[in-house]
């Protein structure tokens, strides 16, 4: 019954989680949650019963030690008395009879003690399934997707990977063999890179991109979900995507008057024509546009000279320049050297304490940061005032603009499991405004 329940589980599961990565990035993000949680369930459900199956195997094997003797040495010693045997026969039989017996209490008090031990390994696997480092084993092992080019397209074919940081040797087990087709044994590549793939550039989530010695060019693989994904790219010594900026001269990208004066044309403009836009500053703008009003706007011949009432200029393209002048700065807005003691504050669990550190820390910012935060905020809070028609939340807003308000000095993974601390940073300065 219980492998029974584990089969169908795993079917169900892997059913599911084939259809949920076919998913496009591009669908709403209320129906994508609802997928992610869906999967979740199913998967909860399916590392239940493997669980529990796995434990009833043990049981048994571990049971079969004692099960099959008792009877045998019940049978002996009916045996010896019913067939009231010679006393001799009897007496050479008992030392045997008396140390079998012991080693059976003690298989069985050996039995309990593990039963208790694997029934608290159970509750713990329950309560936290973490993917464990074992002696001997691969960094980290599972099945990802790798996209293939052939003639006439292209497919994602799935795999059982393995991992190995210390020799960075990546095998790749194809698991869809076509029947008639010649049989592909494992792959061994050898890792160079490692670097997530921008959303906006694939129509697939939970991507990113690898380069090995062995084969050219670049290989995509998509993992099972946004937190898998860390794991192999914590594992691979992942990057994130550098975003080039459309901008080729560095003072271009300062925080100077042309800067403050552009910030200040987009909220005009958003405020007063798109501020009840559904999904606003989520929704990206055409590459191209956003492009095209950077360059005109810091045009160094005639620096701001650009109509931002314009047609050619819609909300889109506007909110999407403005994050992207703010993402592209030379230094963040909430500088480098205030970031590490941001993050620090944003993980307190003391609601006083992290107001009080953020509040601390505004200040210690440069005059011209600190206004330039304070008009963003600002405007952030009007937006979230009518989140009713757009949607977007202070969670939402800290979500798009912690990582474009904030950023660590070097893109290292570390960085990258403090972006939602960013997050709420940025969550806390529209929540608490006034205060701050």
């Amino acid at each position: 019954e219980r492998k029974k329940k584990f089969e169908k589980d795993g079917e169900r599961f892997y059913s599911l989680l084939d259809r949920h990565l076919h998913l496009s990035s591009k669908k709403k993000e209320s129906q994508l949650q609802e997928a992610d949680l869906q999967v979740d369930k199913e998967r909860h459900n399916f590392f239940e019963s493997s669980l529990d199956y796995v434990y009833q195997i043990q049981e048994v094997q571990e049971s079969k030690k004692f099960n099959i003797v008792e009877p045998v040495l019940a049978f002996l010693h009916s045996l010896f008395i019913s067939n009231s045997l010679t006393v001799e026969l009897t007496q050479d039989f008992l030392p045997y009879k008396q140390q079998l017996q012991l080693s059976l209490q003690n298989t069985r008090n050996h039995f309990s003690s593990t039963r208790e031990e694997m029934e608290e390994l159970k509750k713990r696997m329950k309560e936290a399934p973490q993917t464990c480092k074992l002696p001997g084993q691969p960094t980290i092992e599972g099945y990802l997707y790798t996209q293939e080019k052939w003639a006439l397209g292209i497919s994602w074919v799935k795999y059982y990977c393995q991992y190995e940081k210390e020799t960075k040797t990546l095998t790749m087990t194809p698991m869809e063999q076509k029947p008639g087709a010649k049989q592909q044994g494992p792959l061994d590549l050898t890792l160079k890179y490692c670097v997530r793939r921008k959303t906006e550039s694939i129509d697939k989530r939970f991507c990113f991109d690898i380069e090995t010695n062995e084969r050219p060019g670049t290989i995509t693989l998509q993992a099972l979900s946004e937190a898998n994904r860390r794991l192999w790219m914590e594992a691979m010594d992942g990057k994130e995507p550098i975003y080039h900026s459309p901008i080729t001269k560095q003072e271009e990208m300062e925080l100077n008057e042309v800067g403050f004066k552009f910030v200040r044309k987009c909220i005009n403009v958003i405020e007063n024509k798109g501020i009840k836009t559904e999904g606003l500053y989520r929704t990206v703008g055409s590459n191209i546009q956003v492009q095209k009003l950077l360059n005109a706007f810091f045009d160094p011949k005639c620096p701001g000279d650009v109509d931002f009432h314009n047609s050619d200029w819609d909300i889109k393209t506007i909110t999407s320049s403005l994050k992207f002048y703010l993402r592209n700065l030379s230094e963040p807005v909430m500088t480098y050297r205030l970031h590490k003691e941001l993050v620090s504050a944003a993980k307190s669990d003391n609601l006083d304490y992290r107001l009080g550190a953020i509040h601390s820390l505004v200040y210690k910012l440069p005059e011209k940061n600190r206004e330039m935060l304070e008009l963003l905020i600002r405007h952030l809070v009007n937006v979230c005032e009518h989140s009713k028609e757009n949607l977007m939340t202070p969670s939402n807003m800290g979500v798009i603009f912690g990582p474009t308000l904030m950023r660590a000095q070097e893109d290292t993974v570390a960085a990258m499991m403090n972006i939602k601390f960013q997050n709420i940073v940025v969550e806390i300065l529209i929540e608490h405004f006034v205060k701050v």
